[in-house]
């Protein structure tokens, strides 16, 4: 698998000069091509079958450019070809918004000129020495070399970023390479399912033992102080020298939140992965992008699911860090696991404020409890793991639990009445 190492460089004046040279570049090549394209949707949107602009068209103009305007020769052509592919990401991402009926998909934005794009060197361009890392450019004589840390060793580097943090003025590079696993992933027949809340992740093994863990919340602390600067800042007339004070002191708290949050979310991961014996965890299929349009979102609600990353980016740490050590991790379509009940099958209404679910049969569990016997049940009917069924439902039978029965599963392995 690859994996991303950011790494902090030293960059002597002369060298940043280079850069925001090159960046600047980057960011007009960005700002045309992008111009480009809203010029083509917007002439050729009601018309369903138009071919729109894409990356190959607009990569293939790039000599006919350099000879029109000989300063983009200052660039990699590598570099200018992926600041063009990046920008074709982003509008197919729109494009695949808008057809599954996102109406409030927008175009992307025009790149600002104190912006530093990012230069990215795909496969060539760059070359790593030992601890020293050098990259080509054509502005002048002035080499783009920079020392990584002692001892770095980086196998089939795929492509490097450089990139400026202009809160912390300080330039990074971020190196993608190939790392080994620890071991080879092996269906050892014990299975994890987990269902990941904003306040707390509650799975149950295949041993029918639940888990429970609780999320550090940093963004709890931190909103209210965000908002509070943030409105101070909106009575300021902007750009002032009180607005920048305020929008500095602003986007430094956002970036604590932020770093603080990266934190909790890298250490549960990986504790998650280290202490369990299971070669296999399960989670939901999370749809995060259309839980602002449920019936039942807050704008409490959408600003934990949607700005802090709590879910969709801890399902990535998770499916890395699992990778890294021998083990996977399966997204399981959770429609419905929590309204299902996991002991007779009905279906209830389950709203937010509801966090036990009572049913007829005499099932009284946990919401987030049952959900993650159901995303364990229906991994295991999936992949007609009838032994791990079976297992599952008599570990389970023990705590007082007896679930459904899998269709056509023999009546053998599990009993379905209560009591």
């Amino acid at each position: 698998m690859h994996i991303a190492t950011k790494i902090k460089i030293q960059v002597t004046p002369i060298q940043a000069d280079v850069l925001w040279h090159l960046s600047e570049k980057c960011r007009l090549l960005y700002n045309f091509a992008l111009a480009e394209r809203n010029q083509n949707y917007q002439v050729n949107k009601d018309r369903p079958d138009t071919q729109y602009i894409g990356y190959v068209r607009q990569a293939n103009a790039l000599p006919k450019l350099k000879k029109r305007d000989p300063e983009y020769k200052w660039v990699y052509s590598k570099v200018l070809q992926t600041t063009l592919k990046s920008l074709d990401d982003i509008f197919r991402s729109f494009f695949a918004l808008r057809r599954n009926g996102d109406e409030d998909a927008n175009p992307p934005g025009f790149k600002g000129k104190d912006h530093f794009c990012t230069l990215r060197y795909n496969q060539s361009g760059f070359k790593i020495e030992g601890s020293r890392i050098r990259f080509s450019h054509f502005y002048n004589d002035v080499p783009l070399a920079f020392d990584l840390p002692e001892g770095s060793q980086f196998t089939n580097v795929k492509q490097v970023n450089l990139f400026y943090d202009d809160l912390k003025e300080t330039y990074y590079v971020s190196i993608v390479h190939e790392v080994q696993p620890e071991q080879d992933c092996v269906d050892n027949g014990l299975y994890q399912a987990w269902d990941l809340g904003v306040t707390k992740h509650v799975g149950v093994n295949s041993h029918g033992k639940f888990l429970e863990v609780r999320n550090a919340r940093p963004d709890t602390y931190w909103n209210p102080k965000i908002d509070a600067v943030q409105s101070r800042r909106d009575h300021c007339k902007k750009k002032s020298r009180k607005w920048k004070r305020l929008n500095r002191a602003r986007r430094t708290m956002e970036r604590k939140r932020s770093n603080q949050l990266n934190d909790v979310q890298h250490k549960l991961s990986r504790k998650l992965v280290r202490n369990t014996r299971a070669a296999t965890i399960l989670v939901g299929d999370l749809s995060v992008k259309q839980m602002p349009k449920s019936r039942q979102a807050t704008p409490g609600l959408n600003r934990s699911t949607q700005n802090a990353g709590h879910l969709s980016r801890f399902i990535g740490l998770l499916t890395y860090k699992a990778t890294l050590a021998g083990k996977r991790v399966i997204a399981i379509d959770e429609r419905d696991t929590t309204k299902t009940c996991c002991v007779c099958g009905a279906v209830h209404d389950m709203p937010l404020e509801k966090r036990v679910m009572n049913c007829e049969c005499g099932n009284c569990i946990d919401r987030d409890r049952n959900s993650a016997v159901n995303i364990m049940v229906r991994f295991l009917s999936q992949n007609a793991l009838w032994t791990g069924y079976r297992q599952f439902a008599g570990n389970l039978r023990q705590t007082g639990l007896r679930i459904h029965e899998i269709p056509g599963h023999s009546q053998e392995a599990t009993h379905l009445r209560v009591g």
